[in-house]
Formats: C-alpha cells, sequence, structure tokens
C-alpha cells in the first residue's frame, strides 16, 4: 500500500507532461539525479560539512476527555510522542568530497554525451507546437 502513496503522484507529474517531454526525460536517465548529487556536493564544499538529520522524539502535553464505566466524562492526561526531523551538520573529509564531486562531474559528461542523439531524436520525434 505504501508503494501506490509513492507512485501515484508520479503517475500524476507524467500525465501532465507533453510526449515531447516524456521522451526526454526517459532518455535523461540519471542525469537529474547526478545534477542534483552534484549540486549537494557543491554546497557541501562550500560550506566544509554536509547537513544530515536526525530524529528527535518531542513529548506534547494535553489533556483527553475519558468516560468512566459509569458515564462520567473526565479529563486526563495523555502525552503524545511525536518524531521531529532536524537537520544537523556532519563532518566531512573535504579531500573525499572533492573526489566524489570530480568523480560526478566526469560521470555527468559521459552520460550527457551518452543521451544527445536520444534527446535530439525525441525533439525530432515531437517538435514544439
Amino acid at each position: 500500500m505504501h508503494k501506490a502513496v509513492f507512485i501515484l503522484p508520479l503517475v500524476l507529474l507524467a500525465a501532465c507532461q507533453t510526449p515531447r517531454e516524456a521522451c526526454i526525460s526517459d532518455a535523461s536517465g540519471n542525469l537529474p539525479t547526478i545534477n542534483r548529487l552534484i549540486t549537494e556536493t557543491e554546497g557541501n564544499l562550500a560550506r566544509g560539512y554536509a547537513i544530515g538529520t536526525r530524529e528527535d522524539v518531542e513529548i506534547e502535553r494535553d489533556y483527553c476527555e475519558r468516560t468512566l464505566q459509569d458515564g462520567t466524562v473526565v479529563q486526563v492526561r495523555c502525552d503524545r510522542a511525536r518524531t521531529v526531523e532536524r537537520r544537523v551538520p556532519v563532518a566531512i573529509n573535504l579531500y573525499a568530497e572533492q573526489a566524489k564531486l570530480d568523480s560526478l562531474y566526469e560521470r555527468r559528461n559521459d552520460l550527457q554525451a551518452r543521451i544527445a542523439p536520444a534527446i535530439q531524436a525525441c525533439v525530432a520525434a515531437y517538435p514544439e507546437e
């Protein structure tokens, strides 16, 4: 059931694409992911650290109504725990991060060269209207 929750927005988004956009998106493969990783890694190097997440548990103090067996309604304390995700700095090895960035640039260049003919075919197959 959880997979359907994640797939539905993708299906709806795909339904909004023109045939040309869908073709280019299919042809692009991992390029958007690589571009996102490049942006993230460049940010890490600029800051000198990465941004990670940590989950903290917070207790919300509240009162709830409860009905006793005799029908009396009483207020009782009902604390609720909730998980909060927080962004935290994470130490990185700047040399390893730079090597990762160099590798991502190389991967992107290779991928762009490989997908260029497929994107040109999409443009030819689905000219702008």
